[in-house]
């Protein structure tokens, strides 16, 4: 009895098992069922449609870029794609002779394509002008396709090139703001589905879908084209003047740190790119404001007097009142290292001098006491709060984060020559956003070249808005750096900046080059940092020019430059003195 009890629970337990089981292959195939007719659907549908059919793409419209006052920078014109599918080409041989003349494309180069059955499609051409693909639609040739494409086209040609970038063969962004807003620029592409046979030749008396594309929107920059027009020819000039390897020059609205202009010279045609030549566009094409970096020189004393000052407003007994008195030599040695200042101080020029007489002057003795005292604790944290060695945030593709070393490996020979702007290599656009900081009340924002998104239709997406990523030093310490550094445009070695009847303020800088890790003789590099009115920032320029041959000091080379540009600004929107 028991044994038959022991055999009828196997029994049972093993019908449970089977029947466990057949449910749990019963839940699979169920789990699997809805995914093929749930979750998959799309797909397969796609599939399907896809071995049934032929498609044409839609290229979707390219947004456009203007600037700040609606005038266009990057716009399209209209232009077509020829395809062909050799399953569906009935007369290879005439279609080629007949294509060949009007795409001017070689004869056998297209017969080889149209007899190519290992592709479902090909491409004949891109671009083609409306009148060559009306002529390809009256030959009636069977198996060739025309579908629009869009040609990119730039108004005023090199203007902002390496700012609004270009974009490749396929239309996608490739460089500059063209890039780097591609997902907005871009759209969706659309087609045209034809029904086909399984060799791919379409079938008789079937229609055609139309899936329309997603046109891109539209951008609108906070450049200035009138500024950036005359600060291109401004610079341009002073490149052939000075027999230049190259020059630069940044615009900025201290108040949110808004592009308004940015050049770099030499530049290219935006509608007649170098593709043939790849290191030459790579060259053009580089924003060298954004991805290099240089030693800045005797501009950089801006940063080392705005922190001298705001520490002093806070009490530190290291700090050097606007009274003080700095030593009247002209040298100071660091770690047996010797700073010499640029003048000799004949006729005593540089006795008695204070800071705001330093900045006047560009004395880079002054300049390494006031580094010296603060310590390079304190430095540093000025330093970061500059964001030097940082990134500033530009919304541009491929930003350098500048050279610093690190803290902990500084010796005070190389605190004394960050002082005033050597053994520290930041980019124009660091340089400039650190400059803006200082006077308009130690504001740090975020550079920006994006002022709105809008679509086709006029409706607007996006505004962009000032964004604060930090204090530099107090509104005070900023006035009071401002008073001095208008000092240095009046009475210093600025004057060549001066506009009469306008408060301009700035500071010159003459800054050697290295290469190789040694000073390259007779290699130089000019600047000047402007900005006015100099009670209340609107402009700010940075002017470089790259290995003037000749006078190669700022205040004779960058300075003068500042001045036209800033004449011009006034000219164009009509400021009163």
């Amino acid at each position: 009895m028991k044994q038959t009890q022991y055999s009828l629970t196997i029994l049972r337990k093993r019908l449970f098992a089977i029947c466990l089981a057949i449910a749990f292959l019963f839940c699979i195939f169920l789990s699997r069922f809805f995914y093929v007719q749930v979750i998959w659907e799309e797909e397969l549908v796609y599939r399907a449609l896809d071995q049934w059919t032929r498609e044409i793409p839609v290229v979707a419209e390219r947004g456009r870029i203007s600037d700040r006052n609606g005038e266009l920078l990057a716009g399209n014109e209209s232009a077509y794609s020829v395809f062909a599918r050799a399953n569906a080409v009935t007369d290879p041989e005439n279609c080629a002779q007949t294509l060949s003349v009007l795409l001017e494309i070689p004869r056998e180069q297209l017969l080889q394509k149209l007899t190519d059955r290992s592709r479902s499609e090909v491409t004949l051409v891109r671009q083609a002008e409306k009148s060559v693909v009306q002529k390809i639609a009256g030959t009636g040739y069977a198996g060739v396709y025309y579908a629009r494409d869009n040609k990119r086209v730039y108004p005023y040609g090199a203007l902002a090139c390496q700012i609004l970038g270009f974009v490749s063969a396929d239309q996608s962004g490739a460089s500059g703001v063209e890039k780097y807003y591609d997902r907005y620029l871009a759209g969706e592409n659309g087609e045209v589905l034809f029904e086909a046979d399984l060799v791919g030749a379409e079938l008789e008396g079937t229609g055609a879908v139309y899936l329309p594309a997603v046109d891109g929107v539209n951008l609108e920059l906070t450049l200035d084209y009138r500024i950036q027009a005359l600060c291109e020819e401004t610079m341009g000039r002073v490149l052939g003047e000075s027999g230049a390897a190259g020059v630069g020059c940044i615009v900025l609205d201290p108040t949110d740190f808004s592009v308004l202009a940015m050049v770099n010279l030499p530049s290219y045609d935006l509608n007649d790119i170098p593709r043939d030549d790849i290191d030459a566009l790579n060259a053009l094409s580089r924003n060298r404001l954004v991805s290099d970096v240089y030693e800045p020189g005797s501009t950089f004393k801006i940063v080392t007097a705005a922190a001298n000052i705001e520490e002093y407003l806070r009490g530190n007994p290291a700090a050097f009142s606007a009274e003080y008195i700095f030593s009247s030599s002209r040298t100071r040695m660091v770690d047996g290292s010797k700073v010499s200042c640029w003048s000799d101080h004949k006729n005593g020029k540089h006795y008695h001098q204070t800071l705001s007489d330093a900045l006047n002057n560009s004395c880079n003795p002054c300049f390494v006491d006031i580094a010296l005292s603060l310590g390079k604790e304190t430095f540093y944290d000025y330093l970061e709060a500059f964001r030097f060695g940082t990134a500033t945030g530009i919304d541009f593709p491929g930003e350098t984060l500048g050279m610093l070393l690190p803290e902990s490996t500084l010796k005070n020979g190389d605190l004394a020559r960050v002082a005033f702007g050597q053994t520290i290599a930041v980019t124009p656009l660091q340089l400039a956003c650190a400059s803006a900081t200082a006077v308009n009340g130690g504001y740090y924002y975020a550079p920006h070249l994006l002022q709105s998104v809008f679509t086709q239709e006029g409706e607007e997406l996006y505004r962009a808005e000032k964004v604060l990523l930090g204090r530099t030093v107090s509104e005070e310490a900023s006035r009071i750096l401002s008073e001095m550094l208008e000092g240095v445009v009046r009475d210093g070695s600025g004057k060549n900046a001066d506009i009469e009847g306008y408060r301009v303020a700035g500071k010159t800088g003459t800054a050697q080059k290295y290469e190789n890790g040694q000073i390259a003789q007779g290699k130089y590099v000019s600047s000047f940092v402007g900005y006015f009115p100099a009670d209340d920032p609107r402009y700010l320029a940075l002017v470089i020019v790259d290995e003037p041959q000749g006078s190669y000091y700022g205040s004779v080379v960058a300075a003068p430059c500042a001045k036209e540009i800033f004449q011009g600004i006034i000219d164009i929107m009509g400021l009163q003195p």
